[in-house]
């Protein structure tokens, strides 16, 4: 019987590293978005980044560390040290390594002269040094900018000169870079990983839910992202030992497994599915927000399209503007307080009646240190108005206020996706029937609407329900006793 041919040897996959400079990133002065941009970029494309060093702006340090990688690296990218400035040293330190001299490009100069007479600008000296390059680079053109980026090949490797501005650097990548690395067959068509984004289950309790399944596929890459009240997992076969019918099966039965936990497969945010839903329904959205400052607004508002679902908001810090554009009544308020059951309820009623929406959401919370009467803060309370009623949740995230915000906001949105779904099913399933409220949630009985409400004598306590247990829908709780 004949031999089987051994199986063919694995090719590694190119070598990508990144380099990043600027005092200002080790300062702590500005965030590292080009490895952000960059490490997404490749990602897409099935390609992982290896490593990012960020850099002072010195060309001892710079050229030091370009040795040591170059040897290893297929690609090495370099972000910032290409202006005007004495800081600005990214061109003598690779042409200090790669043994090039440096030339005087006069296409350059022509470049940067002619964006200053655009502007109607004098043009310094000292821009002249962004017309320098090492004699064997290939001028990557700047059309936001004066400083060029510059592309290189040598020793069967490539260095990528880009500059800093995001602005300039982000379109100089999609219009000169990464056509020149697919061309170069460097980098794929499409990521080596599916991404399921989960919401509401923690990372630890993830992964022990998916231990067992994910026991049948020891080949596949699985790495975990925690997020504000979301788990990114991604299942990957980049390392060539599961194939990627392999991964689409496993990612299929996961997805099974989690049910709902699961808001998408892909890249889509909380947001963006929630508006998906909203939009496939015909339903509109109106949100209210008191502790958050606009920001779950702006998740709807930054989104293309988003008129066709999202009505408005309303940012009231104090209760005087509750009370205008709420109409809540301020008896309620100074009964239960504004971070409340009672007025996260009364909150999404108004604001869903207001402007005339099928869903208000609310958030209204202690965010910050020594704030709000009795509660601690990172105390949350969210109200949820549909058409089968009005909800609220507790919700506790002691610690940093802009953690606990975007907690806030991210569970908020969780809880109206999985309403949204499940009214969706309900009116596929038996269209006559209301979907059952969330068993979690606490609802608000409220004596009588927010417009109607204010006008009331004295305030109408909420009676909260207590918790309904696990498989039985929650009973309505009986109106209060004035």
């Amino acid at each position: 019987m004949a031999k089987k041919p051994a199986p063919a040897a694995l090719t590694a996959p190119p070598r990508f590293e990144l380099i990043t400079l600027g005092n200002e990133l080790l300062l702590g002065r500005t965030a590292n978005s080009h490895l952000t941009f960059i490490g997404g970029q490749l990602a897409r494309c099935g390609v992982a980044l290896a490593s990012n060093v960020v850099l002072p702006d010195d060309a001892e340090l710079i050229a030091a560390h370009l040795a040591h990688i170059w040897a290893r690296a297929a690609v090495v990218i370099i972000t910032g040290g290409l202006g005007p400035t004495c800081d600005d040293c990214t061109r003598d330190a690779v042409a200090a390594v790669l043994g090039q001299r440096l030339v005087f490009d006069k296409g350059i100069e022509k470049a940067i002269a002619a964006r200053f007479a655009k502007l109607g600008r004098e043009m310094t000296s000292n821009n002249l040094k962004q017309a320098w390059r090492p004699e064997g680079a290939e001028v990557l053109p700047n059309p936001f900018g004066t400083a060029p980026g510059l592309w290189m090949e040598q020793d069967g490797k490539i260095a990528v000169m880009l500059p800093g501005p995001p602005n300039e650097l982000e379109p100089m990548w999609a219009s000169e870079v990464l056509p020149r690395l697919a061309r170069r067959k460097l980098v794929g068509q499409r990521e080596s990983f599916i991404q399921l984004r989960t919401a509401g289950v923690g990372e630890s309790a993830l992964e022990t839910k998916l231990d067992a399944v994910l026991a049948g596929y020891p080949g596949v890459g699985v790495a975990y992202c925690a997020h504000p009240w979301a788990v990114d997992v991604r299942l990957g076969w980049d390392e060539g030992r599961a194939t990627e019918a392999e991964v689409k099966k496993l990612a299929a039965e996961c997805t099974a497994l989690l049910g709902d936990d699961v808001f998408s497969v892909g890249d889509d945010t909380l947001a963006e599915t929630v508006a998906d839903l909203l939009r496939s329904d015909d339903k509109t959205l109106a949100v209210a927000e008191s502790g958050s400052g606009g920001l779950l607004a702006s998740v709807f508002t930054d989104l293309a399209g988003a008129s066709k679902f999202f009505q408005g908001a309303v940012v009231c810090y104090r209760n005087s503007g509750k009370v205008i554009m709420l109409d809540i009544p301020e008896c309620l308020l100074s009964q239960h307080g504004a971070v409340s059951a009672e007025t996260a309820a009364a909150m999404a009623t108004g604001v869903a009646e207001n402007f005339v929406a099928d869903y208000g959401l609310s958030i209204t919370c202690c965010a910050g240190p020594g704030a709000c009467d009795s509660k601690t803060a990172g105390t949350v309370f969210v109200g949820l108005h549909a058409p089968e009623g009005v909800w609220c949740k507790r919700l506790e995230y002691p610690g940093n206020g802009t953690a606990a915000r975007a907690r806030a906001i991210n569970a908020s949105l969780d809880w109206l996706r999985r309403e949204l779904l499940r009214a969706h099913r309900a009116k596929l399933a038996k269209p006559a029937k209301a979907a059952q409220p969330d068993n979690t949630a606490q609802p608000v009985e409220m004596a009588q609407p927010a417009k109607a409400a204010k006008r009331a004598k004295a305030a109408q306590p909420a009676k909260v329900a207590k918790p309904a247990k696990s498989g039985k829908p929650r009973k309505a709780a009986k109106p209060a006793k004035g």
